[in-house]
């Protein structure tokens, strides 16, 4: 499943640097696919099923606290043991988002559709 990060968020800032998929982002800032990722041209979201095009600028999905664009978390398969985002987080508010239950091979596609080689 992917990772969602809670009201209890503090904004440290602490959680950003660490996603390999560039999947968080501060409250109230845009986002898009193509931000640390390979993708280029029109994008298939893979929780959301959006087609869009990976350099079109998206709405925040939060705007007081930092958060995690649900297409793009990977809970860092292929790229960590655990997710690092939870890892580094001084008052756990990176949890486990029960909306979005993927099994590991879901995460391993989904990391490999954001990184094309």
């Amino acid at each position: 499943m992917a990772i969602k990060i809670t009201d209890e968020c503090i904004n440290c800032g602490a959680c950003e640097p660490e996603c390999p998929n560039n999947a968080i982002y501060e409250g109230g800032a845009e986002w898009k696919f193509s931000e640390g990722t390979s993708l280029k041209g029109t994008y298939t979201g893979k929780n959301s099923k959006i087609e869009i095009d990976a350099d079109a600028v998206n709405e925040p999905v939060d705007m007081d606290v930092y958060y995690i664009v649900t297409d793009k978390c990977t809970e860092c398969k292929g790229f960590h043991d655990e997710p690092q985002c939870a890892a580094v987080c001084p008052v756990d508010c990176c949890v486990d988002d029960e909306k979005w239950v993927e099994t590991d091979q879901e995460l391993l596609n989904k990391k490999d559709s954001l990184h094309i080689s």
